[in-house]
């Protein structure tokens, strides 16, 4: 089972000794701040922690600022001239905020990176102010005022929300191909773009982040923003978005509601129009998180979630690449409250790929989790169904599909479900067994067909026996229709050879062919 979900969160490091206002003299640079205990809505069960990378910080006295000049409307920026701002030591207490803002608005500025060439020394300069501002932000001791949250937005909007190229998918997501192999495309801004994800990750991790006056720049327009950025190709922008909006979903409760609205939306356009996304795991590692603490009884919202979201997920051909998260949250509803199992069982059969033997694979993965939480009770209502498509799996000519299915006796919680409704389950699944043991091609799924045939005959003979009678007899059956099938076609040929089609020959033969086809 999935051994982490949000497992990379940072680690919640004790403030540095030497606080200061927004504006205070840089200290030694330390790991990310936790930011608060997080809400029992977020779940603890199987989170982990991240030591997020550290930054060097610039050796020089005074900070490096310039002025950007001449602003277009569009939002972009000629830069015209430079001018060195003071260090925040250097500064009276009631400048600081002021100085604090200025570098902002100085980091607002954004760059072009498809060419390495321009502008180098304006973005070194804007690498390390960006830095100074991470560790302005970490030792801040003092609440940050409404014009400070305010211009902090506005910085992180500016450098982060952005268009993103992504490369056309439609002739990637074909059947067998192993998404995760894909060599993924990286951003050329990410030197700046890690630093202002790591400043917002600080600054919504930050005591001193009021999360009451925060939310009015931290508004819902601000989290769609940060959603549509999920979509980016780059898996290390991805890992700080989940982290980052895992830390918005505990801190402001709020947007709790439509945080889960907005990310079932990004599900609906996956399942339903685009069947492409980069981001579906790290949206489900944050679910999982937030499922896992999901208070008992479940509320009705959450089971409509379950059957009209997640379960509809295992649909879409990109399953790959969040399969395991997707089993991991679906398992959740699961294990809170057993009767969902039922509808869970259901709801695989009804996804069941027909073509698609990897996939396959993956189902019986995730029915396997879904059985080791199922109570007895809801495994009988819903068994019958199971064991048709589990006999199917069985009598696969893919030989890993036929194998995986087989290992469910491995399992002893699941074999023990089968052991005690054996009466229902091994007349479905006998003909599966008995025609695997005859003549299927490979060696191993026959070898582990006649282990598993020896356990239901160790068990029950009387009933294996009984078993093996019937489908002798459903075999004398077949033998004796297909007989029928192959004199009434070979008596049409010998008729179309004559060329003698009497009325009563032409009836007689049509009842024979209708008869057969009954039989």
């Amino acid at each position: 089972m999935l051994k982490q979900i949000l497992s990379k969160l940072p680690r919640k490091s004790s403030k540095t000794g030497d606080h200061r206002e927004h504006g205070g003299r840089h200290s030694a640079y330390s790991s990310v701040s936790g930011g608060g205990s997080r809400s029992s809505d977020l779940g603890t069960g199987k989170s982990g922690n991240l030591s997020l990378p550290s930054f060097a910080v610039p050796n020089s006295t005074a900070d490096v600022g310039w002025k950007a000049a001449n602003s277009k409307p569009n939002g972009n920026h000629v830069v015209s001239s430079y001018e060195a701002l003071p260090a925040f030591k250097d500064v009276p207490a009631s400048e600081r905020q002021n100085l604090f803002i200025k570098k902002l608005n100085l980091c607002s500025v954004v760059f072009d990176f498809t060419d390495p060439t321009k502008h180098l020394k304006e973005k070194e300069i804007k690498r390390q102010m960006l830095l100074q501002l991470v560790e302005d932000v970490t030792s801040a001791n003092g609440k940050f005022s409404d014009a400070v949250l305010q211009e902090i937005v506005k910085m992180v909007s500016a450098n982060l929300f952005r268009s993103l190229n992504t490369q056309p998918r439609e002739n990637k997501v074909v059947e067998g191909l192993d998404l995760e192999e894909e060599e993924p495309s990286m951003d050329p801004s990410w030197p700046h773009l890690q630093i202002v994800y790591e400043f917002l990750l600080r600054f919504i991790a930050s005591p001193e982040t009021d999360a009451k006056l925060a939310k009015r720049y931290v508004d819902q327009s601000f989290i769609t923003k940060l959603l549509g950025l999920f979509d980016s190709e780059d898996p290390r922008e991805r890992e700080y978005l989940k982290t980052i909006l895992h830390r918005i979903y505990g801190k402001f409760m709020a947007h709790r509601p439509f945080i889960r609205k907005a990310i079932n939306n990004i599900f609906f356009r996956l399942i339903f129009e685009t069947e492409k996304h980069n981001g579906i795991a790290e949206l489900l590692e944050i679910l999982g998180s937030i499922i896992n603490g999901f208070a008992l009884p479940l509320k009705e919202e959450h089971k409509v979630f379950l059957v009209r979201v997640l379960i509809p997920l295992n649909k879409p051909k990109c399953l790959a690449m969040y399969h395991q998260q997707l089993s991991y949250c679906i398992t959740q509803f699961v294990e809170k409250d057993c009767k969902l199992a039922d509808t869970v069982i259901r709801g695989l059969l009804k996804y069941w790929p027909i073509t698609n033997s990897s996939k396959e694979i993956m189902f019986l993965n995730e029915l396997e989790e879904v059985l080791e939480a199922t109570q007895p009770t809801e495994f009988q209502r819903c068994m019958i169904p199971l064991f048709h498509q589990i006999a199917r799996c069985l009598n696969s000519l893919h030989f890993q599909v036929a194998e995986r299915a087989l290992f469910f006796w491995n399992n002893d919680y699941i074999e023990n479900l089968i052991i005690q409704n054996r009466k229902v389950i091994l007349p479905i699944i006998f003909p599966a067994l008995e025609k695997n043991a005859r003549n299927h091609w490979n060696q191993a799924v026959h070898s582990l067909t006649l282990n598993v045939r020896k356990i239901f005959y160790d068990l029950d003979p009387d009933l294996f026996k009984e078993c093996l009678l019937k489908f002798q007899e459903n075999e004398s059956k077949e033998d004796e229709t297909k007989a029928k099938h192959q004199n009434t076609w070979k008596r049409l040929e010998e008729l179309a050879e004559n060329k003698d089609f009497s009325s009563e020959d032409t009836l007689e033969t049509r009842k024979s062919i209708g008869n057969g086809s009954s039989g």
